[in-house]
């Protein structure tokens, strides 16, 4: 499936930055979904998630921050991103207007969108999706970066590799216990950051992509 180019402003006073819209026949809903801080929406994870998505009746918009699109070597300011999460909000409201609507992302970009919605709530949007929440700097671990999910009342999907060094499970597991029912903890076993598994797992690749993305799409049915 072909996936559609879309551009929208990302923020007052930046250009245009690159969407990439894939919408299959049988959607049930659409997920936005923001690249992490070291690649774009190319990346072969997130056109892997677009497309395996699509074949679960999952349509998904992906974007570009300013700084990727710009080919800058480090992410804009946390304000910049947070405002590119809400311009993209209403460009995917626009681009499917018919499709319930949740968002989130790939590590900072998963981030940004809880921030955003932690601050003001993002209009249409039933719930937010974490592809490896950075809970911490690796090796550093702390639940600071957590805190703001407190302030979100939106439904909440964690999916998180156990060999995410940016997210110790001994933290993760307590922060979505105190979140309570709206937060859903997805562990992805043997998984990293990038949820790629070691050789001696015997898992393809295609496999943890499949559990990924059968996790989101039962997680957004039973919302919608």
């Amino acid at each position: 499936m072909e996936p559609r180019p879309l551009h929208f402003a990302a923020t007052e006073h930046s250009g245009p930055v690159s969407a990439l819209l894939t919408r299959p026949a049988d959607a049930h809903c659409l997920l936005l979904l923001a690249h992490g801080a070291g690649a774009g929406m190319d990346h072969p994870f997130m056109e892997s998630t677009a497309s395996t998505l699509a074949s679960r009746g999952v349509a998904s918009l992906r974007y570009n921050f300013p700084f990727m699109e710009g080919g800058r070597g480090g992410p804009n300011p946390a304000p910049v991103l947070v405002e590119t999460v809400r311009s993209a909000v209403v460009a995917a409201t626009e681009a499917a207007p018919d499709l319930p609507l949740f968002a989130g992302g790939k590590s900072l970009g998963g981030r940004m969108t809880s921030t955003a919605a932690a601050a003001e709530p993002l209009p249409g949007v039933r719930g937010l999706v974490f592809l490896g929440f950075p809970l911490h700097a690796p090796g550093k671990p702390s639940r600071g970066r957590g805190d703001h999910l407190e302030e979100t009342v939106l439904p909440l999907l964690f999916l998180q590799g156990t060999r995410d060094r940016l997210a110790d499970l001994g933290l993760l597991e307590p922060l979505c216990g105190a979140l309570g029912a709206r937060a859903t903890l997805h562990i992805v076993e043997g998984g990293d950051h990038s949820f790629a598994v070691l050789k001696r797992s015997g898992r393809h690749p295609d496999e943890v992509h499949a559990e990924i993305a059968d996790a989101i799409a039962a997680w957004t049915r039973a919302l919608v």
